[in-house]
């Protein structure tokens, strides 16, 4: 049996054995110690070689390129903008990054695709919290993507501007520095989708993307990425094929068992990392990342 059939038929028992739906908690099912991540001491600057000129890039060069932009935070969902007294689901966020660093010190993992078999499982929800709760983190930089472009939705999760967005980097537009938004969170960077496009999944297949995953690799820990439903459409899967791995959504009392294999099958197993059971009743929801 799979790693990812092992992991989706637990989600599928948790989601069987739960009566309700919660929406907007995740919790993790620790499994053995979590190690406790040490900080970068040094980044290289250098982008790849084959990068878009110029040839070197620093985060400080990004910044100075870059214009400042406001966000305000929808309280509701984005849970690591609110008050300090307010821990209501982040305690699962930070053991869920913890089981994400439990499997980076097993095989490479920095650029993770936030996947899900259809709409409304909470994905968009899981991204943005997981890539908070990495910057949280004392000297680690996250930089969170929306590459959902048929229905981005983080954009206003965040309280900022859809544009320009990845749409317009991939199209040649614009470079870097017009798309990458930092706000009030000391070391979370976003990248929102951009303005709607015809051909989505040809944009997310062109190449442009890789190139810039590449460019802007050594300025951040974490890269988290947003997708379409991979069910219905073929941009998570050729999303996934850019990225180091895909931690899969699900929602419980909504998204059958046979529906969740349907979509594992969108990816190679060996690029599946997890699966988040979101929406639980009486509690957070489960998330089971598996490590080899």
């Amino acid at each position: 049996m799979s790693r990812i059939h092992e992991a989706l038929k637990r989600a599928e028992e948790d989601r069987a054995g739960s009566n309700g739906n919660r929406a907007d908690v995740v919790e993790v099912s620790a499994a053995g110690p979590v190690p406790v991540p040490v900080p970068p001491q040094a980044r290289e600057s250098v982008a790849a070689e084959d990068s878009p000129s110029p040839s070197h890039l620093t985060l400080e060069t990004l910044l100075a390129r870059c214009t400042p932009r406001p966000w305000k935070p929808d309280s509701r969902t984005m849970l690591f903008f609110g008050g300090d007294g307010e821990e209501y689901g982040r305690e699962e966020f930070r053991t869920l990054r913890s089981r994400l660093y439990q499997i980076r010190a097993k095989e490479p993992l920095k650029t993770v695709l936030i996947a899900s078999a259809l709409p409304e499982e909470g994905r968009s929800f899981v991204a943005a919290n997981l890539a908070q709760a990495m910057a949280r983190q004392q000297g680690w930089r996250a930089l969170l993507i929306d590459a959902d472009f048929r229905r981005p939705s983080l954009h206003s999760m965040l309280g900022t501007a859809a544009a320009p967005g990845l749409s317009e980097y991939l199209m040649g537009e614009v470079d870097e520095s017009a798309i990458i938004q930092r706000g009030p969170m000391e070391n979370l960077f976003f990248i929102p989708a951009g303005s709607p496009v015809s051909s989505p999944a040809e944009l997310a297949a062109n190449g442009r993307l890789k190139a810039l995953l590449a460019r802007v690799a050594a300025l951040f820990d974490w890269i988290v990425l947003d997708s379409a439903p991979a069910v219905a459409v073929a941009d998570a899967s050729l999303l996934a094929g850019q990225c180091d791995g895909v931690l899969m959504v699900a929602r419980s009392n909504v998204t059958s068992f046979d529906t969740l294999r349907q979509a594992g099958r969108e990816f190679r197993q060996e690029q599946l990392v997890g699966v988040v059971l979101n929406g639980t009743q009486g509690g957070p929801s489960v998330v089971r990342a598996t490590t080899p």
